[in-house]
């Protein structure tokens, strides 16, 4: 009898290491068919899951409350696991280079509680060579088994798109590797226990890992396109939102739009491809290019703050501005690697201490991370310019009056500028705004 066939029998258990945005669901999901161990060594993370709460709020807590996983942040109760999922975050270290050291730690994790007959898939996103060439040797090292031998490895790029109610593990296709074809077959098997769309069999390791990161990359090219055409038609006086509306009309136009590109996939990964590329001795230009665009949007639209506070004729250096949304995407509250930051920090390069609200998030990650206090919406009042960085749907269903009870009543110019474009400009134009948006 193989591995899959001990899963589904009961006889064997899957792991989940890493219990985050991505780790988490994939965990619930598994855990709906056959025995799962959920690990994660951060204890307070791995407490609120065991209390029934879903702190990432993907599957929320009556899910979590009810789901057949055992969730823990001791790291032995792997050893009674034989097919190990990893599922960490890959970010980037300031200089933009690849920061392995999470995927490398749970690599050690592995390593020191894994077992003859295992398989280990790893999921986070890297750069082709990474499971092999990284996370393979230390496995090795901290087992003392032996690669294709003692254990097999595969890689399946995750595809969860966090705060996506629509597209989720179960409903698209799954990529998967394995270092053999034995080994492919059963991670495929046990994959599509879960996995309602299918999966596809990729070639080798190297072609699922390549496939990740250019998913993100050819979106954050096509997203760095529309930023510079906001930039270009702001200067010529033209609506971008209009422009796109109306070459939308045509059957193979592309639906991409302006915006602030942040978060832990698409803001992150192609740095991935290009660090490895100039180890091979080519030097990316259109992606990186497309990162320098998008890279420098929020001081982009600092900058057009600024310029409307001026046309208002509103004081820059005692003007008090009011930003809602503070998180890396709409109706998420994870708020790592959020380019808000951005437009916070050049604001104060003039003089302006910004206020964000932002309920959606979470408060603690965002006063860990950056040091920002998340103010209650309520108590935000008398603003000279207020941006709505994030289209939460919090923010898409208020009203004029609403948002004009943030102004100070005072100013005959409010200053409003709408990241985005959630609202209409029209509308409010007509009511006097200072209206701008990307």
């Amino acid at each position: 009898m193989g591995l899959y066939e001990k899963i589904v029998n009961g006889e064997e258990k899957l792991s989940l290491v890493g219990l985050g945005y991505v780790g988490m669901p994939i965990a619930v999901a598994f855990g709906r068919k056959i025995k799962v161990i959920g690990y994660d060594l951060n204890e307070e993370k791995v407490k609120l899951y065991q209390s029934g709460i879903d702190p990432t709020r993907e599957v929320g807590d009556e899910i979590i409350k009810n789901a057949r996983v055992e969730f823990t942040c001791d790291e032995k109760k792997l050893q009674e696991a034989k097919f190990h999922i990893v599922a960490v975050p890959t970010p980037v270290n300031d200089d933009r280079t690849p920061d392995l050291r999470p995927v490398e730690g749970a690599s050690h994790t592995v390593g020191r509680n894994l077992t003859k007959g295992s398989i280990v898939v790893f999921e986070s996103t890297v750069y082709p060579g990474v499971t092999e060439e990284v996370c393979v040797p230390i496995m090795e090292k901290e087992s003392g088994l032996k690669c294709g031998v003692d254990f097999k490895v595969g890689y399946s790029p995750e595809r969860i798109n966090p705060g996506d109610k629509v597209h989720r593990l179960e409903t698209i296709i799954k990529i998967v590797s394995g270092m053999d074809e034995e080994t492919l077959d059963t991670i495929a098997k046990v994959y599509e226990l879960v996995v309602e769309a299918g999966v596809y069999r990729a070639e080798s390791i190297k072609v699922a890992e390549a496939a990740k990161v250019i998913e993100n990359s050819q979106r954050d090219i096509n997203i760095a396109f529309m930023n510079e055409l906001s930039i270009i038609f702001n200067k010529m006086g033209i609506d971008t939102k209009s422009v796109l509306e109306a070459a939308g009309t045509k059957w193979n136009f592309l639906p991409f739009f302006p915006g602030l590109v942040g978060g832990h996939c698409i803001g992150v990964d192609p740095y991935y491809l290009t660090y490895r590329a100039e180890q091979m001795g080519y030097h990316s230009q259109v992606i990186l290019a497309g990162r320098r665009i998008n890279d420098d949007m929020g001081r982009y639209v600092a900058e057009n703050v600024v310029k409307n506070l001026i046309r208002a004729d509103i004081p820059v250096k005692t003007a008090k501005v009011a930003i809602l949304g503070f998180t890396f995407k709409e109706n998420c509250p994870d708020t790592r690697n959020t380019k808000v930051i951005d437009i916070i920090k050049e604001l104060r390069e003039y003089g302006i201490e910004p206020v964000a609200v932002d309920e959606t998030a979470d408060a603690q990650e965002a006063w860990r991370l950056y040091g920002i206090k998340l103010a209650d919406k309520a108590a935000v009042k008398n603003v000279d310019a207020l941006v709505i960085a994030v289209a939460h749907e919090e923010f898409e269903h208020m009203t004029e009056t609403e948002i004009r009870e943030y102004f100070n009543p005072s100013h005959e110019k409010r200053v409003l500028v709408d990241i985005k474009g959630i609202l209409n400009r029209r509308d409010y134009e007509a009511a006097g705004y200072l209206y701008w948006r990307l």
